[in-house]
C-alpha cells in the first residue's frame, strides 16, 4: 500500500463552484432497475463509527479527496455542507457554501478531530496553481499528495503537496500531461520510486467535451513534467463516461485499476497492464448495475484484490467484492452495511490497518432523512475460500 495516502462565509459564486465538483447532481443510475436478488456475504467482523456528523450539516465524497495513513495517525478528506431536503438532486442546500476539509484521528481511526482551515478549503480565496520548482520525493515517509480540479469536463486540475502528513500543503502546483485535454482528475497515485511516479485520472471525451475517460501519466523527474502512459479502454460513447479510477500494482508488478462507469452500464470495471500503463485489457466486470458509484480498491495483506463501492440501489448501503486471481473471478457481494436512507451515499476510500482490517470511509444518510454524515466500518474480509 502506498503513503499516497468550517469555515462558514456567505455565499459566492466561487463556493457554488468548488461544490458543483464534488457532485453536480445524484446520477443513481436507471430508477427502473432493481437490482437482482444473488446469493451475499458478510463480512467476518465490522464496526461503524462516525467520522463527521454536525446537525443541519451535509458531509460528502470521500473518494474526492483522499484517505492517507501513517500507523495510527490517518487523514481524510471530504465535503462539509448544508443539508437541505430535495427529491431529485444530493440533499444539499445550493445557496450556501460548501468547503473542503480534512478530519484526522490519532488512535488508528477510533476517534476524529475536523481540521477546517485549510489552503484549499475556501474557493474563492485558493492562489492560483503555479509551476512545481523543485522535484517531489514520492517516498518520503509523511508525504502526501491531493489532485483538485475546477470542472468536471474541462478541467483545468492541480495538485497539493505535504511533507508533514497533511498538518499543512504546500501549492496549488499546475498539472498538465502533453496531448490530454479536460484533466478533471481526483487523487490515484502509485510510486515507483523517489522522482517516479504513475497517477490514474480523469479527462473529457473528444466526442463531446463532457467526462470522461481514464488515462496513466508517468513522471520521472519528481512531478516537473508528466507524460501519458496510455488511456484505459476506449473512449466511452456520447453520454456516458469512465472515471474515478482506484489502482493498485501487485506484487509481480501488474498494474490493477477499477473504473466508474456511467451510462448505461453504471457499474465498476477491472483493467489490467503488463508494461506500467502503455497498454490495458479489460479484466472483469467487478459489479453490475449499483447506480453509479466510485470504486475503493487494495490489496489485502494475503495478496486479494479488494473493492468496496457505495450501492444506491435499494437496499442502499456500502459493499465489497474480493478476488484472488487478481480479478478473473469474484467473491459474492459483501454487505458491510444495507441501512441507508437512500442513495445518496457511497464514494469510500479504504486502507487496510495493520491487524488486517480494513477501513473503509464513505459519505452515509439514515436513519433519518436529515442525517448526512461521514462514517466509517472497520471490517475483516472473510477467510480466504
Amino acid at each position: 500500500m502506498n503513503h499516497l495516502s468550517l469555515l462558514i462565509v456567505s455565499a459566492s459564486f466561487a463556493s457554488l463552484s468548488a461544490l458543483a465538483q464534488d457532485g453536480v447532481t445524484l446520477d443513481a443510475g436507471d430508477p427502473k432497475v432493481i437490482a437482482s436478488v444473488v446469493p451475499t456475504w458478510k463480512p467476518a467482523s465490522a464496526e461503524n463509527l462516525i467520522v463527521y456528523k454536525e446537525p443541519g450539516r451535509y458531509g460528502g465524497w470521500p473518494a474526492n479527496q483522499g484517505l492517507w495513513q501513517w500507523g495510527d495517525e490517518l487523514v481524510v478528506g471530504f465535503t462539509a455542507t448544508f443539508y437541505k431536503e430535495t427529491t431529485t438532486d444530493h440533499r444539499i442546500d445550493r445557496t450556501k457554501p460548501s468547503h473542503r476539509v480534512q478530519a484526522r484521528s490519532l488512535d488508528g481511526g477510533k476517534t476524529w478531530k475536523v481540521e477546517a482551515d485549510q489552503p484549499y478549503s475556501d474557493r474563492k480565496n485558493e492562489p492560483e496553481a503555479v509551476a512545481l520548482k523543485e522535484p517531489l520525493d514520492f517516498t518520503a515517509p509523511d508525504f502526501a499528495m491531493m489532485f483538485r480540479f475546477k470542472g468536471l469536463h474541462v478541467g483545468p486540475s492541480w495538485f497539493y503537496t505535504t511533507q508533514d502528513r497533511c498538518k499543512t500543503w504546500q501549492g496549488p502546483f499546475k498539472f498538465d500531461v502533453e496531448g490530454v485535454d479536460g484533466i478533471s482528475t481526483r487523487t490515484d497515485l502509485i510510486p515507483i520510486g523517489a522522482r517516479e511516479c504513475l497517477m490514474f485520472g480523469s479527462c473529457g471525451k473528444k466526442s463531446d467535451n463532457k467526462e470522461g475517460r481514464v488515462f496513466c501519466a508517468r513522471t520521472t523527474d519528481g512531478g516537473l513534467t508528466w507524460k501519458l502512459q496510455g488511456y484505459i479502454g476506449d473512449e466511452p460513447p456520447k453520454g456516458g463516461f469512465a472515471i474515478m479510477p482506484s489502482s493498485m500494482r501487485t506484487a509481480g508488478g501488474a498494474l490493477l485499476t477499477t473504473l466508474r462507469r456511467g451510462k448505461p452500464e453504471y457499474n465498476i470495471e477491472l483493467w489490467r497492464s503488463d508494461d506500467v500503463g502503455k497498454t490495458w485489457s479489460k479484466v472483469s466486470d467487478v459489479t453490475s448495475n449499483i447506480g453509479g458509484n466510485p470504486p475503493a480498491t487494495v490489496l489485502l495483506p494475503d495478496g486479494r484484490l479488494c473493492v468496496t463501492y457505495g450501492h444506491r440501489k435499494k437496499p442502499t448501503g456500502i459493499r465489497a467484492r474480493i478476488s484472488a486471481d487478481e480479478g478473473k473471478t469474484w467473491t459474492p457481494e459483501i454487505i458491510l452495511r444495507d441501512d441507508g436512507f437512500d442513495g445518496d451515499l457511497g464514494y469510500p476510500r479504504s486502507v487496510v490497518r495493520p491487524d488486517g482490517r480494513v477501513l473503509t470511509i464513505y459519505y452515509f444518510n439514515g436513519p433519518k432523512s436529515s442525517d448526512r454524515c461521514i462514517e466509517s466500518t472497520f471490517w475483516m474480509p472473510p477467510v480466504k475460500s
